[in-house]
Order: structure tokens, then C-alpha cells, then sequence
């Protein structure tokens, strides 16, 4: 992979240890053989990310991430993602905000791996694949915002 860059959209904000992150998305996608060039992480408000789904999906709801594939081989994309509601998603999942948004970062990167989650059996198969990339990897307690 040649490059992995986070950025802020309407918010201001500080990515901790990206070099931890960056490791993990690289080593999901060797683990998962796809080949991948170039991933943008944007994060940004509620409101940004609802403006993103409506304009491009024609959905006018909250979401903690979109992910935009822009060439599948080599992948390049741009995943989306709310840190309103990774931080809200936290407390009702009962997790530390770190870990959401790590799980939330590592959930982009899965769907440009072929991985979907809107049916009941591949949302289990995307959960499982979230937690062992959490549990593999282990950087959670590594990289903050």
C-alpha cells in the first residue's frame, strides 16, 4: 500500500500513534489479499457525514461511516467517518471511544474488502472480522483521538 492519510472535514481534531493505524490497515488488507493503494480518511461532524449519505446514496440519516470506492484494483477510497457518532456509539456500546473508532476505521477498510453488512448473517461474518483485527493487531490501547 503507498499511502494511507487522515484528514478533517468541519472539525477540529488530532489523530494519535497514526503510524499504529496505519500498520493495521496495511496488514488487513495483506491479510485479507487485496491489494490497495490509496485509502483518505476524513472525519467529520453528524451534520457533514448526513449532507455525504444524502447527496450520494439519497439517504437523509445518521451514520458513523461511509465508505466510497473509487478503483477496486488497486483499491483507492475514501472512507467517511462521524466522530459525533463514534463518540455517541461508544457510550451505547459501552466501549471506550479509542476502540469505536478504531473498530469503525477497521469496518471502512473490510468493506473495500468485500465484506457488506446488510444482511443478518454478514453483519455477523463483519462483527467477527472487526474484533479479530481489534483482538490481532491490539492497537486499540495504542492510538487516541
Amino acid at each position: 500500500m503507498n499511502k494511507i492519510s487522515f484528514f478533517n472535514a468541519d472539525i477540529k481534531s488530532k489523530l494519535i500513534n497514526k503510524s499504529a493505524i496505519k500498520k493495521l490497515i496495511i496488514e488487513l488488507f495483506k491479510a485479507e489479499a487485496v491489494l490497495a493503494e490509496k485509502i483518505h480518511y476524513i472525519f467529520c461532524s453528524d451534520e457533514y457525514l448526513v449532507g455525504i449519505n444524502n447527496k450520494f446514496l439519497k439517504h437523509n440519516t445518521l451514520t458513523d461511516v461511509i465508505t466510497f470506492p473509487l478503483s477496486s484494483s488497486p483499491v483507492n477510497a475514501e472512507i467517511y467517518i462521524s466522530l459525533e457518532r463514534v463518540k455517541e456509539n461508544a457510550k451505547i456500546f459501552d466501549t471506550k471511544y479509542e476502540t469505536e473508532l478504531l473498530r469503525v476505521i477497521i469496518h471502512g477498510a473490510l468493506h473495500l474488502c468485500g465484506y457488506d453488512d446488510k444482511r443478518g448473517n454478514d453483519k455477523q461474518i463483519m462483527r467477527r472480522k472487526e474484533e479479530f483485527y481489534l483482538n490481532h493487531f491490539n492497537v486499540s490501547r495504542e492510538a487516541t483521538y
